[in-house]
């Protein structure tokens, strides 16, 4: 394989860094590299927070749920769904814009996760990790309060970014055949159960803590208890009616 299609396949979330920080310059190009993602109808529904003030940092780390890598790290993005920009510019050639459209969610979330992406793999191909923040939606309103995020902004997740201290082992993937299916969905459950067993043997083996589980195990608080109901609420109050 080439080394582009090897990189990609050796992520891993990075939750210790070293001291060293990040170049602004390199920063920069990163995000550079992240706006080069494909973007629906070139909108680019996204806005990207650097947050640099340390109390900032650690008010976000416990607001996301006592994440402490979000302090540490030598910096952290958090990525916005953006609609204020693209409706606002439309509104001054005299569009007569409908705001709060389900449409426009998704359109502003999808565009925020591939900008988000491509940086993440422009990071990793520099040397440095990433760990994504999906605790952001921990607290999403005191987030927005905190970063003074207007109407139509929200934000998706957060981004640690810096030198790793450690080499965690590469998670295993569900097999590609569960995941690519032939003109049709199909059943994979025997596949799932295959891979709960890959899962649980790698949990037991891991480097850096150990556990038993499986994978479907560990998606039921996806399902049970972390919910986050109050999502709904909090779009529709930032101008996401889903109309």
């Amino acid at each position: 394989m080439n080394p582009t299609i090897e990189l990609l396949k050796s992520h891993r979330s990075i939750r210790k860094f070293t001291d060293q920080r990040i170049p602004q310059e390199l920063l920069v190009e990163l995000v550079r590299a992240g706006q080069a993602a494909a973007t629906s109808s070139h909108v680019q529904a996204y806005s990207v927070i650097h947050v640099k003030n340390p109390a900032n940092r650690e008010q976000i780390a416990e607001l996301a749920g006592g994440q402490s890598y979000v302090a540490t790290a030598s910096d952290f993005l958090v990525f916005c769904a953006d609609m204020k920009r693209p409706t606002e510019a439309s509104e001054r050639t005299g569009a007569n814009v409908v705001r709060g459209m389900t449409e426009q969610l998704l359109v502003a979330s999808i565009d925020a996760a591939l900008m988000a992406q491509n940086g993440a793999i422009a990071a990793e191909s520099e040397g440095l990790g990433i760990c994504y923040i999906g605790g952001i939606r921990n607290n999403p309103q005191a987030i927005s309060d905190l970063l003074k995020l207007p109407e139509h902004v929200y934000p998706v997740f957060g981004m640690c970014l810096g030198y790793p201290a450690h080499e965690p082992d590469i998670k295993p993937r569900l097999p590609v055949e569960a995941i690519l299916k032939e003109d049709y969905y199909c059943d994979d459950s025997e596949l799932v159960g295959a891979f709960d067993d890959t899962m649980q043997t790698y949990y037991s083996q891991r480097r850096g803590g150990n556990k038993d589980s499986t994978w479907s195990q560990n998606l039921s608080p996806l399902f049970d208890s972390k919910l986050r109901a109050h999502m709904r609420e909090f779009l529709t109050q930032r101008g996401f009616e889903m109309k």
